[in-house]
């Protein structure tokens, strides 16, 4: 099995990156799972279900969010019935929609599960524990398990790579739009990356325009936050899994650039 994971869409611009590169990465990868962060791909916050629709019809076959899930008010429309989305899975009990999906690849089955972390962020449940739930109740039927963890602090993030070493195929960091270069097979075989990065504007500030971005930082006084226009990047990750065992093979960054892509 090997999964495409792509990193946060990041507003109008993310999406028109992903239009770019999609029939790109399905050439290279054709039997691979498509999976992406959609959490700010309307506008930067949120998602609404005709964003969600023209995400899924590009070829993504599922989709996680993060700490912007409930941005655009119409997701309690939809949430509960799209099968494919999936939010944190720490959110309290009772919220809307599922922290943990399956999907079917070929004769084989993939569990996807969303987490978000707690430092620096809201102080919901804690992901470790709920993670153990869910494995606890999932991981006997299904030996392919992908995690994103959409967290802010790196040290939470390689945390959970740790605790879920040998447990998942592979755990994934979103959240904070930077690329790092700490992608590799973790000793009990899992797939770790502290972020994926982002797909959307290159030129502005992890998606936002980036003079209002210096203006908070040098006066410290509100400003409005919008997301970036012009030219996009587009980071990701491919995971290669043994089909035998569930765990990772290996696992390598995907880069494109607007200027670039085309240049290879």
């Amino acid at each position: 099995m090997k999964i495409v994971f792509i990193g946060d869409i990041v507003g109008s611009v993310g999406r028109k990156a992903l239009k770019n590169i999609m029939p790109r990465l399905k050439q290279a990868h054709p039997h691979a799972v498509f999976i992406a962060n959609g959490e700010n791909a309307a506008a930067g916050k949120g998602i609404t279900s005709a964003i969600a629709k023209e995400i899924y019809e590009m070829g993504i076959q599922a989709l996680t969010m993060g700490n912007h899930t409930w941005d655009q008010k119409e997701i309690f429309d939809f949430i509960d019935r799209d099968e494919k989305m999936i939010r944190p899975a720490n959110f309290p009990p009772g919220t809307p929609g599922r922290g943990h999906t399956v999907i079917k690849v070929k004769d084989q089955e993939l569990l996807i599960i969303n987490l978000q972390g707690r430092t620096f962020l809201p102080p919901i449940d804690c992901p470790f524990r709920k993670v153990d739930e869910i494995l606890e109740a999932d991981k006997k039927k299904h030996k392919f398990v992908f995690v994103d963890f959409h967290a802010e602090a790196t040290s939470e993030k390689i945390a959970m790579g740790w605790h879920l070493d040998g447990k998942a195929s592979a755990v994934v960091g979103t959240h904070t739009h930077v690329q790092t270069n700490d992608n590799r097979v973790l000793p009990q075989g899992t797939a770790y990356i502290t972020d994926v990065g982002m797909v959307g504007p290159r030129d502005g500030i992890l998606g936002v325009e980036r003079n209002a971005v210096l203006q908070k930082f040098k006066t410290q006084l509100p400003v409005r936050f919008v997301t970036d226009e012009g030219k996009w990047h587009f980071h990701a990750v491919v995971i290669e899994l043994n089909d035998q065992t569930g765990l990772a093979k290996s696992i390598n960054l995907i880069r494109y650039d607007e200027d670039q892509v085309f240049m290879d």
